[in-house]
């Protein structure tokens, strides 16, 4: 036995956690690096990225080197599908380390750079297709950063949305809403306070005892395939303690959603120090919250000690079962399409190409729906009254309609149809018409003069047909 054997002697090695906190790329690396000197009690931390050098500043124990043929230790240069081949080279090594024990997954990741955007879905995807509880916690970047880092932040949370059974989202603008005027060092770090802040109540929930425990178990039930979530943390001290810790934590300004009505299932997490909660504070916190969600939605709640909260009581509330709608960033981004239908057009039978048979049974009439995606655009314009001419409405004529009635009154008399029919309309109208000399009372003569070659002579019978010559 050598000394390094006696060394170890009597010293068994930590049981790996159940819990495994992933900070993925450069962002979530730094999430997790806070986490870790915050502490969060009973979890394992890991960090994956493809810098080596940011590897090697990081205080965790547990590394992993994504990419290392395809990056050469190099970082993902801000581009999402070489983050994503990255992870996929070193996938092996992954799904070995969440093989230990592990029963629970949070990936941490800065949406918008290239490995945290780009390996985030991978990881997240072999961790749900090993039957692990996957909760995903991620930051949208700050608007001075580019519509092109945004984006790819968009279409990666989209991505990572498909193969999580939960995800929060934060947006780093809020920070600057509420931090702009601090140095930058201090505003990344309230991000990543938020960051541990979410990991640790959904944790502690599990790990820290209490006096209403809630475990693995109920977790589970509220987050497993529960889509969006929206999570706050409230702390307060005082008389009315209670409600000002519920209602802090149900207005955090840092979260990207901070409305529960709607939630499907609440999980709830009330910490007390010293000064242990009552019975009455209890009721409080879990009325308001049952107000605010909805009589719908189901609640599982756990109350355990920390001393050293000393008189404050502090409240984590999650909220789960959101859609796409809740993060206006993914809703705003979904351009809105809409389906146009040509109707009333005649069956059409399908035409077979050259050289191709078909029998009988085949032979059927189909009907296909052509569909356009358009953007319907309505453009409206206001009538203005009209000062320069003026518009007279005329006399209606009534006197031809009178007649019209009166016609069709006298079809239905047989002897006013008869005289319709024998007698002249002039004499039915009473017109005066004039005097006209007809051909049978001509008084030009029957006789013609002729000249031939005996001659000029007196011919009987006119030869032309009409009183007028051709």
């Amino acid at each position: 036995m050598n000394k390094e054997d006696l060394l170890k002697f009597g010293f068994p090695t930590k049981k790996p956690s159940i819990i495994k906190v992933l900070g993925i790329g450069g962002s979530g690396s730094n999430a997790v690096n806070h986490m870790f000197k915050q502490g969060i009690c009973d979890v394992d931390f890991v960090i994956c990225n493809t810098d080596v050098q940011d590897l090697a500043k990081s205080p965790v124990t547990m590394k992993i080197q994504l990419g290392q043929t395809l990056t050469e230790g190099l970082g993902a240069g801000s581009f999402p599908e070489q983050g994503k081949q990255a992870a996929i080279e070193s996938l092996n090594e992954i799904i070995s380390m969440l093989s230990e024990n592990t029963r629970m997954v949070f990936i941490t990741a800065g949406m918008g750079g290239g490995t945290g955007t780009g390996a985030a879905p991978v990881i997240a995807k072999a961790a749900k297709e090993l039957g692990l509880l996957t909760i995903a916690i991620v930051t949208i970047p700050f608007h001075d950063e580019g519509p092109r880092k945004f984006n790819q932040a968009i279409e990666g949370i989209r991505e990572l949305k498909e193969y999580v059974d939960s995800l929060l989202v934060i947006n780093n603008e809020k920070i600057r809403e509420i931090y702009g005027d601090q140095p930058l060092s201090e505003a990344f770090a309230k991000a990543d306070d938020v960051l541990a802040i979410a990991a640790r109540g959904i944790a502690e929930i599990i790990t820290v005892p209490g006096n209403i425990n809630v475990d693995f178990a109920d977790v589970k039930t509220v987050m497993s395939n529960s889509g969006i979530a929206i999570m706050g943390t409230g702390i307060a001290e005082g008389e009315n303690r209670a409600l000002e810790a519920i209602k802090k934590a149900l207005s955090s300004p840092l979260l990207n959603n901070n409305e529960i009505s709607g939630a499907k299932n609440i999980l709830l997490n009330i910490t007390s120090g010293e000064n242990e909660i009552t019975i009455d504070e209890l009721g409080q916190i879990t009325n308001f919250v049952q107000q605010s969600a909805g009589s719908k939605a189901d609640m599982i709640f756990g109350s355990c000690k920390d001393d050293s909260l000393g008189n404050k009581i502090s409240v984590t509330i999650i909220a789960t079962g959101f859609g796409s709608s809740s993060i206006p960033e993914l809703d705003s981004t979904n351009e809105k399409e809409r389906k146009v239908k040509f109707l009333g057009r005649p069956p059409q039978k399908e035409i077979s190409k050259p050289g191709e048979f078909s029998n009988g049974e085949n032979n059927k009439t189909t009907q296909k729906d052509v569909e356009f995606k358009a953007e319907l655009k309505v453009k409206t314009q206001q009538l203005k009254n009209n000062t320069i001419f003026k518009v007279e409405k005329k006399p209606e004529n009534t006197r031809s309609n009178d007649e019209k009635n009166n016609i069709l009154t006298d079809l239905g008399d047989s002897e006013k149809i008869d005289k319709l029919e024998n007698e002249p309309a002039y004499i039915r109208k009473q017109l005066i018409v004039d005097d006209k000399n007809y051909s049978d009372v001509s008084e030009k003569s029957n006789y013609s003069i002729s000249k031939d070659g005996n001659g000029v002579r007196l011919s009987e019978n006119n030869p032309y047909l009409y009183d007028n010559v051709d």
